[in-house]
């Protein structure tokens, strides 16, 4: 069974020399004729969505290319591309947001939430059978989800200020009525009767609003991660698509064999880990899905991968997520990194870090490509996250 896995990539735009966020989205979108790229909420960001790949090895090519057509477009306008939770250096503009219907509405309705939407995501989307298929998996992956936001914790810094947390962005998103975790159901139907209710409560204008930490496409056979900060290397996008693809692989295997051991119901604990792991990052303690007790990351993460050696034999990746693991664990975080860079440099300096490693810097392809990937055509919708 070969799961099909595509990525969204939101990048921030700053200005080149100053390192500062700029509202030039539309002016660097339209630069780049070409399908994938999308705007979001705030004029500052633009989106990403990649093509649909059978290997991580093509994945990683692809967002290596897309990265660098970003980058070229945005350097012709004194721009700089930054792939992070959030940026050091910004400044709060009220209604600054994408000149369409439904982002002035969200503006209008949430306001000051709307208004410090500066932050950025990776999301990573798994091949599913089918819809109920991947409503009741994401009971199962969801323990699992916070030690991958660790590994892409990069966002320690806010409106200049480092905040003590290496994914600041986490703290900001939880802001909304509906991120989180996303619970438990029987079934699309269940779940898909969630969603109405919901809509209908009007907190929420639409079904792209639901910004849980994992959840079924509206749109496709997937299942859509969404907890994860933007990465400046491409290589932890890699390992955290390689790492989710074995999550969802293993629990459609469980489902199929009927091995799914049943939900308890208590979901308060996998918000507790989730705060951990944007206050730690991979330098401080998560929590074990396991036991539910304080451990070191690379024991949960190392755990995680001993746990899921059948599925990532299965889908062919149990060697690049096991290297790239390894160089995650050695080097530490991209928010670790940010600090080191701030300290030296200040805050100007983690920018220009961020954009370096944005742009592909020192960068080396995941593993020695054992062959030609094999690619499927398709490609992530534009807008399929449209939400913020």
């Amino acid at each position: 069974m070969t799961l099909r896995i595509g990525a969204e990539e939101e990048f921030h735009l700053v200005e080149a020399e100053s390192g500062r966020l700029v509202p030039r989205a539309a002016a660097v979108l339209g630069r780049l004729a070409e399908p994938g790229f999308a705007p979001e909420l705030q004029r500052s960001v633009v989106e990403r969505n990649s093509g649909v790949h059978d290997t991580l090895d093509g994945l990683f090519a692809d967002l290596v290319a897309s990265r660098q057509r970003l980058a070229g477009a945005a350097s012709s306008l004194g721009v700089a591309v930054v792939a992070a939770g959030t940026v050091p250096l910004a400044a709060l503009t009220p209604g600054d947001v994408t000149d369409d219907p439904r982002y002035r509405r969200m503006a209008e309705q949430y306001r000051r939430v709307a208004d410090e939407q500066l932050i950025c995501s990776a999301q990573i989307h798994v091949d599913v059978p089918d819809r109920d298929t991947a409503v009741r998996a994401m009971c199962l992956v969801a323990p699992w989800l916070p030690p991958l936001l660790a590994l892409s914790a990069s966002s320690p810094f806010w409106l200049g200020a480092d905040t003590g947390y290496a994914s600041w962005r986490t703290m900001l998103w939880q802001r909304w009525p509906t991120a989180g975790p996303a619970g438990c159901h029987s079934g699309a139907a269940s779940y898909d009767a969630l969603l109405s209710d919901l809509v209908r409560s009007g907190v929420i204008s639409d079904a792209g609003m639901i910004y849980y930490d994992v959840r079924p496409s509206a749109h496709q056979r997937t299942l859509e991660l969404r907890i994860c900060d933007a990465c400046p290397r491409v290589t932890t996008v890699v390992l955290v698509a390689g790492l989710f693809r074995a999550l969802v692989h293993d629990a459609c295997v469980r489902l199929a064999r009927r091995e799914h051991p049943g939900c308890d119901g208590h979901h308060e604990w996998l918000r507790a880990a989730t705060w951990q792991a944007a206050r730690s990052g991979l330098e401080g303690p998560l929590v074990d899905p396991v036991t539910r007790r304080a451990a070191a990351a690379r024991t949960v993460l190392l755990g995680m991968v001993g746990r899921l050696r059948p599925a990532l034999e299965a889908t062919g990746d149990r060697d690049t997520v096991g290297e790239l693991l390894e160089r995650a664990l050695a080097e530490g975080s991209a928010a670790r990194r940010l600090r080191r860079a701030a300290e030296h440099g200040g805050p100007a300096a983690a920018v220009a870090s961020l954009a370096a490693e944005t742009r592909g810097a020192a960068r080396a392809r995941p593993v020695r490509p054992a062959g030609p990937a094999v690619e499927r055509e398709g490609r992530v919708s534009p807008g399929e996250s449209r939400g913020a």
